[in-house]
């Protein structure tokens, strides 16, 4: 397997497919995120932050307006260790948010208080991986899944 981490979609079909419908009911996406050794603005911007700085306030302040499009932050935590498998370089933090569906996703991604805030994100990631899902539709009963659903 091979993995691209990216900072904005460059596949035209991906980018396609995200303005689909998607699945009903909540998604829940799964952001595998690389920093920078040190922040670095697109504008040109002097700035003495870390890639890890630069991208917590785009973190901060995203978890502000994801209310706004019926979302939330579920979950952040650093990545400390591989139990299982191999890849050549480890994420540095994993972060999942909660949007009632994509479109409502897509709507947060395209708005200009989005486009702001993206700036430090921008500036703070290397690249990252989103990953979109669901709950299982299995009904299978699970303690986690029933706290999980919970939270939606």
């Amino acid at each position: 397997m091979q993995v691209l981490n990216e900072v904005f979609p460059t596949d035209p079909a991906r980018f396609s497919a995200m303005m689909e419908k998607g699945p009903d009911g909540p998604i829940f996406m799964v952001n595998l995120l690389k920093f920078k050794d040190k922040a670095a603005y697109d504008d040109g911007r002097p700035c003495d932050l870390s890639g890890r700085d630069a991208y917590m306030i785009y973190g901060r302040a995203v978890t502000e307006l994801l209310p706004k499009f019926g979302g939330r932050g579920i979950f952040a935590g650093d990545v400390t260790f591989l139990a299982l498998g191999q890849v050549e370089e480890l994420w540095d933090e994993v972060a999942i948010a909660m949007y009632p569906d994509r479109a409502s996703m897509v709507r947060m991604s395209l708005s200009e208080e989005w486009r702001e805030i993206a700036v430090h994100r921008s500036a703070g990631l290397k690249g990252q991986l989103n990953i979109e899902t669901v709950l299982p539709q299995t009904g299978v009963a699970s303690p986690f899944l029933d706290m999980i659903k919970a939270l939606g």
